[in-house]
C-alpha cells in the first residue's frame, strides 16, 4: 500500500514506512493513496467470517504483500484475541456497541495492540531502539502503555494534562514503570499534542531516539479500528442493517475516521454522527463553515476535551477522494452535548438498566435526537464505566463494582514526572 502526506502529496511511503515514521514532515498525516473497495458479493462473504478472518481480509487489502499472510494472521490474532466487541440492546431501535472488553477496558486497545505488534514485527527486521511518544486525554495512555509494556528496546513516554483525566485512568498507566515513563503536563490535551508534533518536527531528535507515535496519527492504529465496524454490522439482524446509523463520541476523530473508511470500502452503513461535548470545533465548522477552535473546556467526558482534532484532516481527504460532499452530507451528521445533557443521559440510561460512562452518554444523546423511526442506531461505548467511577457513582447514586482488570492498580503508587508545556523541557527528558 502506498500512502502520502497530507502536507505533501508527493511524499509517498509504504505502510510499514508510515508506521515507522508515525508523522511526516510539517506534521503531515499519512493517508492511503488508493482506498480498496469490496463489491457487494465480497462484503457478504466477509460478514460471514469470524472476527479474526474479517480483520485479516480487511487489513490485507490495505497492507498487501508488505507482510506475509501468515505473519499478518499471527499479528491480528495476538492483537485482537482479548478485544472482541459486544452489542448491548438498550431500546427498541438503539443498542450500544461496547468496545471496552480489552486489557485496559477501552476501545483504544484495538489500535494500540495492533500497532505494537506491527512495530515488534519491524524490530525483528530492523534493530535499534524505539521511543513511543504519545499524548493522552484519557484512555490512549493505558492502551499504549499496556501494548508495549516490557517490550525490549522500546521506551514509552506518555504525556497527559495534569488533573484532567480520571484517577483510575491515570493509575492504569502511571503505575507500570519498567519501559513506561509518564509526564503530567501543566496544560490542556491540545498542549500535550502540540509538544508531540513539535518533537516529530525535530529531525535530529527523531533519529537519535527512534521516535514514533502511539496516537491515532499513526496509520496502523486507524486501520485496526476499521475491523470492529464490520464485526458490529455482521452481528446485527439483517432487518437492522438496512438503515443503520452510528453515533461516535469524538475527541481526536480517529474512531469516526475509521468508521467512514469502513463505509468507503463497501460496508453499507447509512450514516455516521460526529458527537462531541462542549469542545465543538467540528460541529460548528460543519454548521457555519468556519474553522474556529476555542480554548479547550474540561468536561466529565475528558477524552473528548480536544479543540483541534488531528484526524479531521483525514476525513476531509477521504471525502475528497470519494467525491462526497462534506457540507450537508447524508453520510456525516453532527451535534454537541452540554455537561447538563450528558448527566441527564447517564441517568436516563441507568433507568433503562444500563450503566454508561460520559462519552457513550454523549453519543447516545445525539443519536436520540437524530434517529428516525425507520432507522436502527448504534452508539459507541468507548470505555468501561468503572474508569469514571467517581463521576458515574455521583450521577446515578449507586456504587460501581470495579473489574478485576483494574482493581489491583487502584491502590498502587503512581510514578510520574511533571513539566510545563515547553518543548525544551520535554526534549531534555527524552534525551
Amino acid at each position: 500500500m502506498k500512502l502520502y502526506s497530507l502536507k505533501n502529496i508527493f511524499k509517498e511511503v509504504t505502510f510499514l514506512e508510515a508506521v515507522q515514521l508515525g508523522l511526516c514532515e510539517k506534521q503531515g498525516l499519512f493517508f492511503p493513496k488508493k482506498i480498496p473497495f469490496f463489491k457487494k458479493k465480497e462484503i457478504k462473504k466477509i460478514l460471514k467470517m469470524n472476527f479474526f478472518e474479517k480483520s485479516f481480509k480487511i487489513l490485507n487489502a490495505f497492507i498487501g504483500n508488505e507482510i506475509s499472510k501468515t505473519n499478518l494472521r499471527k499479528i491480528i490474532k495476538k492483537s485482537f484475541e482479548h478485544t472482541i466487541p459486544k452489542i448491548r440492546k438498550i431500546e427498541k431501535n438503539i443498542a450500544c456497541l461496547e468496545l471496552f472488553h480489552g486489557p485496559t477496558l477501552a476501545f483504544k486497545d484495538f489500535g494500540a495492540r495492533f500497532m505494537s505488534q506491527i512495530i515488534y514485527f519491524l524490530k525483528k527486521k530492523n534493530k535499534g531502539k524505539v521511543t513511543i511518544l504519545t499524548a493522552t486525554s484519557g484512555d490512549t495512555g493505558a492502551a499504549v502503555a499496556n501494548a508495549f509494556y516490557k517490550m525490549k528496546n522500546v521506551n514509552v513516554v506518555i504525556l497527559y494534562p495534569k488533573g484532567k483525566i480520571s484517577k483510575i485512568q491515570e493509575k492504569m498507566f502511571c503505575t507500570l514503570e519498567e519501559n513506561v515513563k509518564t509526564i503530567s503536563v501543566n496544560g490542556s490535551f491540545d498542549e500535550c499534542q502540540k509538544l508531540v508534533k513539535i518533537a516529530f518536527n525535530d529531525s535530529k531528535l527523531k533519529k537519535k531516539i527512534g521516535l514514533n507515535s502511539g496516537n491515532s496519527i499513526n496509520i496502523s492504529r486507524l486501520l485496526a479500528q476499521i475491523c470492529y465496524y464490520f464485526e458490529a454490522f455482521s452481528n446485527l439482524k439483517k432487518k437492522y442493517r438496512k438503515n443503520l446509523i452510528i453515533s461516535v463520541p469524538c475527541g481526536n476523530f480517529g474512531n469516526i475516521t475509521a468508521g467512514l473508511i469502513a463505509k468507503s470500502i463497501g460496508l453499507p452503513i447509512k450514516s455516521f454522527i460526529a458527537s462531541t461535548n462542549s469542545n465543538d470545533t467540528v460541529p460548528r465548522f460543519l454548521k457555519y463553515n468556519k474553522w474556529e477552535p476555542k480554548k479547550t473546556i474540561s468536561t466529565i467526558s475528558n477524552a473528548m476535551d480536544i479543540s483541534i482534532p488531528n484526524n479531521w484532516d483525514r476525513i476531509i481527504e477521504l471525502f475528497k477522494q470519494k467525491k462526497w460532499n462534506i457540507k450537508n452530507s447524508k453520510y456525516l451528521k453532527f451535534g454537541s452535548v452540554s455537561e447538563k445533557q450528558t448527566k441527564k443521559s447517564i441517568k436516563k440510561l441507568y433507568k433503562l438498566k444500563y450503566i454508561s460512562e460520559p462519552h457513550a452518554a454523549v453519543a447516545y444523546t445525539i443519536l436520540k435526537k437524530k434517529i428516525k423511526k425507520e432507522e436502527y442506531g448504534l452508539f459507541l461505548g468507548t470505555a468501561h464505566p468503572s474508569k469514571f467511577k467517581d463521576t458515574v457513582e455521583e450521577i446515578i447514586n449507586k456504587k460501581i463494582k470495579l473489574p478485576e482488570k483494574i482493581k489491583h492498580q487502584k491502590n498502587m503508587k503512581s510514578f510520574s514526572f511533571s513539566i510545563d508545556p515547553k518543548f525544551n523541557l520535554l526534549k531534555k527528558f527524552l534525551t
